[in-house]
């Protein structure tokens, strides 16, 4: 994990069950003698984020809906993190703090971390969209009950399915980085074929006649997990759309779960023009990604921008 995340030496259940009542119940002793949580059980694992976000972040009453993704926190950590380093390429290698700085996560979800931790992490600002108003609807209640983040993070819907950039911006509003979490998968069957196998790796039944449905540890559906063209077509949209606001967002940035995407994605960005491309590998335990990141903007142009800011 990332030298600056907070969770990069594990879990203190100790001091997250101080914090988090409720996660109590859920802490078990492992074979080996460890504290841990049965990660196969969403209800466990969203009472272990309520804690992170309460310890670490100061976020009070965190909750999401059924049915709605569950992100593991490290992981969104981390990710803030690189971004932290790539702004401070461009601000002589200073990490820029402050409201100054403004994100525009796409795809925030039911669950807001992404803004939720880049608030408490740097004190940036930031713009959260979703097709799913819904989503919104329960992310507005997370910030409801946290008043002093609230006036820092802005929840906007974008009402047209096939948009991510177009027809969302308003007049004036620029950003100093997007991000994305994307659908990784093609269609609701590939989700279900993708949850089969981490329920076999796991020991748990799987999706016959008669068992428990197989179901994703971190939940997610519809939208969050799944779109035509999968992973790919969506960040292909993107790059797409990015190349009509390119003087708006000095870095557009996406998570790439899988590694045979990253090829034809670059030759689209090529063909966009992008002046520049970073591919930055990211990796929490066994889960390999990384980041896809390019601006329209040379080097002169984004030491200007972060001069203004």
């Amino acid at each position: 994990m990332h030298p600056r995340n907070l969770h990069a030496t594990g879990y203190d259940f100790a001091s997250l069950t101080a914090t988090s009542a409720a996660l109590a119940k859920h802490v078990k002793t492992t074979p080996a003698g460890t504290q841990s949580i049965d990660f196969a059980n969403p209800t466990a694992v969203k009472m272990l984020n309520r804690a992170l976000l309460m310890h670490y972040y100061g976020v009070k009453g965190w909750d999401i809906p059924a049915g709605y993704l569950c992100p593991p926190v490290p992981g969104r950590a981390d990710y803030i993190h690189v971004l932290a380093d790539l702004l401070a390429e461009d601000n002589d290698g200073e990490i820029p703090n402050g409201p100054a700085v403004r994100g525009l996560d796409v795809g925030t979800g039911a669950n807001l971390v992404y803004p939720l931790i880049g608030q408490a992490s740097y004190g940036w600002r930031f713009l959260g969209t979703d097709i799913d108003e819904a989503a919104l609807a329960n992310a507005a209640a997370i910030l409801a009950k946290n008043p002093e983040i609230a006036a820092q993070i802005e929840l906007r819907h974008q009402p047209v399915w096939d948009n991510i950039f177009t027809g969302l911006l308003r007049n004036g509003e620029n950003f100093d980085f997007s991000m994305c979490n994307p659908p990784f998968h093609g269609s609701p069957d590939e989700v279900l074929a993708v949850s089969q196998r981490k329920w076999n790796n796991l020991g748990k039944p799987g999706a016959q006649k008669g068992t428990n449905q197989p179901r994703l540890n971190f939940g997610g559906g519809g939208t969050e997990l799944w779109c035509n063209g999968g992973e790919r077509g969506f960040v292909k949209s993107m790059i797409d759309q990015s190349k009509q606001i390119p003087k708006r967002v000095m870095w557009f940035t996406t998570l790439i779960s899988k590694a045979d995407n990253l090829v034809p994605l670059q030759a689209v960005l090529k063909k966009a023009r992008a002046v520049e491309v970073r591919t930055i590998d990211m990796a929490q335990g066994q889960k390999q990604s990384r980041i896809l990141a390019w601006t329209y903007l040379n080097p002169a142009e984004r030491a200007k921008w972060r001069r203004k800011g």
